[in-house]
């Protein structure tokens, strides 16, 4: 009986393990993503501020 608790929670460990890793994975994704399209659009971004601060 006791065997069966531990199989049973460490069942649980896997499965919280596992999720922490795609959590982290999806955050990591999310941050490349935004880093790559900040990257790209930056200077675009750049530009809108200049002219609008100019502007004023």
């Amino acid at each position: 009986m006791l065997s069966l608790l531990e199989e049973e929670g460490q069942a649980k460990v896997g499965y919280a393990l596992g999720l922490v890793v795609v959590v982290i994975v999806v955050l990591v994704l999310v941050v490349c993503c935004t880093c790559a399209i900040l990257l790209l659009l930056g200077p675009q971004i750049g530009n809108v501020f200049s002219r609008i601060s100019s502007g004023l």
